[in-house]
């Protein structure tokens, strides 16, 4: 008996090892890797979920570390510090149980170049990750953004965001991130979604059931037109159209499309017959919000585009008695020395300064209250100042770390951060500075810089820099880890129009923007971004 369990035993081992030679370990398929500044981004095809060993050399030999384990298709590598001078990194991406020094690990292996970058590469990094929101993550079906990527309501897509992420998607092209027929394609998808979607009177919902194509309850009430994100879309489309209204015969059929959505949106019938504009329309519940769009806020697009409209126009008697005549409209006070003639106490969550102007160009944009760069110059400096001064010694505040809007929260969910109120409450969100930068190049590159080479991997992920931080809290809950598509669009625009001027002068190419602005009492001075 006891000889039989030893021959047993010996069979086990010897069939053990004659199988173990004839694993087929799974090679990454199509491993790919990217060298940035401070991190490299390691990506390959992993269909059933594999896991993979990643390993690291920095000397260039076959002294490999390994650093992580993936079952993902990728991986950010972050460095302990910025590379100084151009380094080539090795890297072995190794089915788990096999031996980074196996005979056959080169098969597995991936030499990566990378170098330290000027303030120009920095940019195109985070404008290239932040579109990926809007291009990988885009709802397949419909080609439109998704509300967020931790959304616990299913599938729901959002109709501003996907505005903000049509210009998004131009500036791709034209950075050849992908092709402008992968972004004709793309917008096709939304314009074909929209033209389908319930409308009223013209409007769009705020947000709809991918899977469904049904509207999605944004609140109780709110389940039918929403106005202000509509003009949001529209900013969007109009800067498609004029993209692509030269183009060849498909591009040009797209643009026809667009002006057809244009022209079907009643904006007059959303004043009710008075002077103002109000934000909702519902079948089932008709104005029962009641919600008067008035400024100054992020809104100011819904007047413009109102008045543009080539069917459906506004008098600017809704303008001035609605949007103007409002509690919050006129200010005049300095903060830290900083001056600002219109807007809420220290001029309210930044993204005041981003939506209407994404495509609506502040350069040279005056009329009888304010000039509107200079505005919005204004309140991003008063955050500036104020996160330098730091008056209720929120931790990590100072010129390197600002930024104040609404956003997610560690603590809190969605908040406005608004200065001057309880929801100031030590929270930075990244959208504030980085889309800032056509105001504040400076301040928005300092911060820029910080977020990317001191937080690294804690706050930088698969669709660039995290909705937002809290340094003040315990140290593992201090950063949200999601993308909310209308924080996403601003970085990436705005980056454009600083980096090229281009979403500013699609938009601007429109003749009935000018038709509204003038009606509106805008004047308009052409000037070029640098």
């Amino acid at each position: 008996m006891y000889r039989k369990i030893i021959l047993f035993v010996a069979l086990v081992f010897i069939f053990g090892n004659c199988i173990a030679e004839k694993v087929n370990y799974v090679v990454p398929d199509k491993l790919k890797g990217v060298g940035y500044p401070a991190h490299t981004e390691l990506t390959w095809e992993n269909r059933n979920g594999f896991r993979y060993e990643i390993y690291r050399s920095d000397d260039g030999n076959d002294n490999f570390s390994k650093i992580a384990e993936s079952t993902t298709d990728g991986y950010l590598d972050f460095f302990l510090k910025p590379i100084v001078r151009k380094q080539t990194f090795i890297y072995r991406v190794m089915p788990k149980g096999m031996a980074v020094t196996d005979k056959n690990a080169t098969k597995f292996e991936i030499r990566v170049p990378a170098q330290p970058a000027n303030d120009s590469d920095l940019l195109d990094m985070t404008q290239r990750y932040t579109t990926r929101y809007f291009y990988d993550f885009a709802d397949p079906q419909t080609g439109m953004a998704r509300e967020r990527s931790n959304d616990v309501n299913g599938n729901i897509v959002t109709v501003g965001g996907s505005g903000f992420g049509i210009m998004a998607l131009v500036a791709g092209a034209e950075r050849h991130y992908f092709t402008r027929s992968d972004a004709l394609k793309s917008i096709g998808k939304i314009v074909g979604f929209l033209e389908k979607a319930e409308r009223f009177h013209g409007a769009w919902a705020h947000w709809y059931d991918a899977n469904t194509g049904k509207v999605f309850s944004f609140s109780e009430f709110d389940d039918g037109g929403d106005l202000v994100e509509t003009a949001f879309m529209m900013e969007g489309l109009l800067t498609a159209r004029e993209y692509f209204r030269n183009g060849n015969e498909n591009e040009q059929s797209l643009a026809k499309r667009i002006t057809q959505l244009w022209e079907t949106v009643e904006w007059n019938w959303y004043t009710q017959g008075k002077d103002a504009l109000y934000w909702h329309w519902s079948k089932n519940y008709g104005f029962k919000l009641n919600h008067r769009i008035t400024g100054f806020d992020e809104t100011m697009i819904t007047y413009i585009l109102a008045a543009s409209s080539p069917i459906y126009s506004i008098e600017p008697s809704v303008y001035e008695k609605c949007y103007i005549n409002s509690s919050y409209y006129l200010n005049g006070k300095s903060y830290f020395g900083i001056k600002l003639d219109l807007g809420m106490a220290y001029g309210g969550p930044l993204f005041f300064a981003h939506y209407s102007f994404l495509g609506l160009n502040p350069n040279g944009l005056t009329d009888k209250y304010t000039n509107y760069y200079n505005l919005n110059r204004a309140h991003a400096l008063i955050q500036v100042a104020y996160a330098k001064k730091n008056p209720k010694k929120q931790a990590g505040y100072g010129i390197n770390c600002w930024g104040f809007t609404s956003s997610d929260d560690p603590m809190n969910g969605y908040s406005s951060h608004a200065l001057g109120t309880t929801e100031e409450n030590g929270t930075v969100s990244p959208t504030a500075a980085i889309a800032s930068l056509v105001y504040t190049p400076t301040e928005s590159m300092v911060a820029l810089k910080y977020f990317y080479y001191e937080k690294r991997s804690v706050l930088f992920g698969k669709y660039g820099f995290y909705d937002a931080f809290n340094e003040g809290q315990v140290e593992g809950q201090q950063v949200v880890h999601s993308y909310l598509a209308i924080d996403q669009g601003p970085i990436a625009v705005m980056i454009e129009n600083y980096r090229s001027g281009l979403i500013w002068k699609l938009f601007m190419s429109n003749p009935e923007i000018h038709t509204g602005l003038k009606k509106l009492g805008f004047e308009t001075q052409h000037t070029e971004n640098h």
